[in-house]
């Protein structure tokens, strides 16, 4: 009987050890080019599906400007809505491999969709050439664009929040995971998304612009069918962690067993609090959330009470009465990063409608290249942007993080919230340099006298709107890749995909709130030819006194940004890596800065956890 106990007992440790084998050979860097080609793709085909998407709606559709605006803007309201809800569909039940398959096959329909409505000419309305009492697209029409934008919503809904985390997935993100890599994952990945949307940007506007709007729109078609064949390819190498129920669950269950318990007291000691690594095991695969002292008002969701702990030690206590401490901390990390998701959506306000005014500024200016015949389409011009993130990030990465580390002699170069404070200064300058263009512009329209003729060419350069873009693209290398990673490192670990969908969902609210600042700006600035962002003429608007209204905000926003971040407490985390070792060593990071440190010996054998307190540092 004791052989066949002993027998059995090593039968299982096999099967756990080549379990464990089998994971170690799956993901890795040998994964991210199925990976990478799936978003690159969906990126390219995103970026030239709506880049120049204003003028189509413009010079196709025959829409008024702000109309055609507000129309892409709550359109992109929705899209960066939609992954919070594909986020926690991945997160509680389908996963994220499935996740992705399904959200880019809907995507594909509704490239489809738009891509037949422009081939075929009885779906649009007559042309417009001279852009005056021209026939607006008729109901049935719109609603052939409508669906296909709904459709493509619903796709990036499951792939936006998805993608990110699930290459991430592929490799060790642990803090000791993080710290031997000689590079940050998330600035590759940004600087993968932006040769896509450089590429789109000049190929894809060029083909719209100069070929035609079939050929435009069916290029981003094909890109996205060969992006979802290119992931399924890639199936067998992947790392897929298993779903871990639904988060929104786990949330209510803390608040619920909370206001049951208001009246209970915490105990002073933390460890009285309820802890179960079992029940919390296909929650915090790579590390437990430790007990802080912020918001102890939730603890009392952990506090052990008479008949709260089942009579048999293997049935789970009622979650919606005793929650352990690791799930009372999934709610706080999510209340304490609220405040700094909050401050980026004004951000996104501020740069909603940028692109499409900046294009039908482009259309009044003079786009030769050095003289040539040669134009610049209006919307390839974010390619500047594109470009200063892309020459940024590799100076950041190769420059700006190895001398900052040689000079400050520590490896904590610089924080998320840092970062992200850096990017919000220089969108302010943007917005201002916006102004000051706009003023030039319609300065030398005035010179002219072609204020009152819309469809003139105004003799000055379109290159004066470089700036801004440059601008816009310095703040995306710290403030967009700040905030991805931010939202990422200090979200619960089973929370990942509502984090990454949460980075999104800032960006939704911001062009909701960008459609109403701009739908109220037009209505009470006065007359067509004076209001401040003019359906027809520019020329006769106050275009730059919006792009001020902006900066003023963005100000403010700073401000407050700036307080939260003093404020702001990072997570506590034990993190778990799995190994023999002769006794369980436990090192305490005690500070941001990781200057002190205690070392504690462990009866387990099996396992070594680090107790870190995460710093967000590049």
């Amino acid at each position: 009987m004791e052989l066949d106990n002993k027998s059995m007992a090593a039968a299982a440790d096999d099967e756990t050890e080549e379990k464990e084998t089998k994971k170690k050979r799956l993901g890795g860097i040998r994964t991210m080019p199925f990976i990478f080609s799936n978003e690159i793709c969906d990126r390219f085909a995103n970026i030239g599906f709506h880049a120049n998407m204003i003028t189509y709606l413009t010079q196709e559709l025959n829409l008024p400007l702000v109309k055609a605006s507000n129309t892409l803007t709550n359109f992109g309201g929705t899209a960066n809505f939609t992954p919070l809800i594909g986020a926690l569909i991945a997160d509680s039940f389908a996963g994220r491999f499935w996740t992705i398959i399904v959200s880019s096959i809907i995507y594909e329909l509704g490239l489809l969709c738009i891509t037949v409505s422009a081939i075929l000419p009885s779906l649009r309305p007559p042309p417009c050439p001279t852009q005056t009492n021209c026939v607006e697209a008729s109901a049935s029409q719109l609603w052939i664009l409508y669906l296909s934008l709904l459709l493509t919503a619903i796709g990036s809904g499951g792939v936006r929040p998805c993608v990110v985390t699930f290459a991430a997935d592929q490799f060790d993100m642990s803090k000791s995971g993080v710290a031997i890599r000689r590079w940050n994952f998330f600035n590759i990945y940004y600087f993968c998304m932006g040769l896509a949307a450089l590429t789109a940007l000049t190929v894809i506007v060029y083909v719209q612009d100069n070929v035609g709007w079939g050929w435009g729109l069916g290029i981003p078609t094909i890109a996205m069918a060969i992006s979802i064949v290119a992931f399924i390819v890639g199936s067998p190498l992947y790392n897929k962690v298993k779903a871990g129920g639904s988060p929104l669950v786990r949330l209510a269950q803390v608040v619920v067993a909370t206001v049951r318990k208001r009246g209970a007291v915490v105990p002073a000691d933390p460890k009285l609090l309820y802890e179960n690594r079992e029940l919390d095991a296909d929650i915090c695969l790579h590390g437990r959330l430790l007990h802080s002292n912020q918001f102890k008002c939730l603890d009392k969701a952990a506090i052990v009470t008479a008949g709260d702990e089942p009579k048999d030690s293997t049935t789970p206590p009622n979650l919606w009465r005793l929650c352990t401490v690791h799930r009372v901390e999934e709610l706080k990390c999510i209340i304490r990063m609220l405040p700094i998701w909050a401050a980026a959506i004004l951000v996104v306000t501020a740069q909603s409608h940028q692109q499409s005014f900046v294009i039908q500024q482009a259309r009044t200016m003079d786009r030769h290249v050095a003289g040539s015949s040669f134009e610049i389409p209006p919307a390839s011009l974010s390619i500047f942007g594109t470009l200063t993130v892309l020459i940024g990030l590799i100076l950041y990465e190769r420059l700006f993080v190895p001398l900052a580390r040689r000079l400050t002699k520590s490896p904590a170069v610089i924080t998320c919230l840092q970062r992200m404070g850096v990017g919000f200064a220089a969108n302010i300058l943007s917005t201002v340099v916006c102004a000051l263009v706009e003023m030039k512009r319609k300065s030398a329209a005035a010179h002219h006298g072609l204020l009152d003729n819309p469809k003139a060419i105004v003799p000055i350069s379109v290159f004066w709107l470089v700036p801004q873009f440059c601008l816009h693209g310095v703040a995306e290398v710290f403030m967009s890749v700040g905030h991805l990673e931010f939202m990422y490192d200090q979200s619960p670990e089973s929370m990942r995909s509502t984090a990454a969908a949460l980075y999104w969902l800032s960006i939704s609210i911001g062009n909701y709130v960008g459609t109403l600042l701009v739908t109220l700006v037009h209505k009470y600035t006065g007359s067509e030819e004076n209001n401040w962002v003019p359906d027809r003429n520019l020329d006769r608007g106050k275009l730059e006194y919006y792009y001020l209204l902006v900066s003023g905000i963005q100000v403010v926003n700073l401000v407050y940004y700036v307080v939260c971040a003093w404020f702001y407490s990072y997570k506590p985390l034990e993190e778990v890596s799995s190994g023999k070792y002769n006794e369980g060593d436990v090192e305490l990071l005690a500070n941001n800065n990781d200057t002190s440190s205690a070392t504690a010996r462990g009866k387990d054998d099996e396992e070594v956890g680090k107790l870190v307190r995460r710093n967000g540092t590049v």
